[in-house]
This record gives C-alpha cells, structure tokens and sequence, in this order.
C-alpha cells in the first residue's frame, strides 16, 4: 500500500470510527465475523502468527476481502490504540471506499484479499 492509499485508508477508517462502523481488535473482529457482520477487514502485517491465525482464516471463510501493507502500530495510531492487529469495517459503504482507495494500479494485489 502506497503513503497516499495509506492516508487515504486512515481518513476512511476514522470515519467508520466515529460513526461506530468499525470493530477494533481480532476477538471484536472475530465475533463480528461469526455473525456475518464483516465488509472488509484490514489486518497487519507484523500481527503475530498467533493473531493472524485467529482472524485470517475466519474471514476467508466468510469470504471477507483482507487488505493488508500496513503495521500494527499504524493501524492502532489509527484507531486511538498502541497496536491493533485487525480492524473489521461492517459498512458496506464505507468497504467500498476503502476498495477503491486501495485499488490503483500501483497498489498491485491485496494482502491475503479473497475478493
């Protein structure tokens, strides 16, 4: 992911943020995913494997798009933590954005996405 698709992602999940459209932490994003509640996750990429192999799966499972190319520090500073390894956006509007805005061509093939 690019510095531009980046800040881009920021913006979109702080919105979903304080619109309360984002699940914060694998557990949060694990149970929303059980209940079919997930758009899109984004999910770090120096998450541990013990953190990836609680969420990652599940998602593919759910056949929820992954997006990754970012760090677990980014995305806490993102959403007002240390570190978190995954972020669940169950917004389909607010997915959509975050799709396009890592869809240019420069950003090349998503981290782990399964469509």
């Amino acid at each position: 992911m690019t510095d531009v698709e980046r800040a881009r992602v920021k913006a979109l999940l702080g919105l979903g943020l304080r619109a309360r459209t984002v699940v914060v932490g694998v557990q949060q994003v694990r149970h929303a995913a059980a209940k079919g509640q997930v758009a899109l996750a984004v999910v770090a990429d120096d998450a541990s494997a013990h953190s990836r192999a609680k969420v990652v799966p599940l998602l593919g499972a759910r056949r929820v798009q992954v997006v990754g190319g970012v760090t677990a520090a980014w995305l806490g500073e993102v959403v007002g933590r240390e570190a978190t390894a995954a972020v669940a956006v169950v917004d389909a509007g607010l997915a959509r954005g975050i799709r396009e805005a890592v869809a240019s061509p420069a950003a090349g093939p998503q981290n782990g996405g399964t469509g």
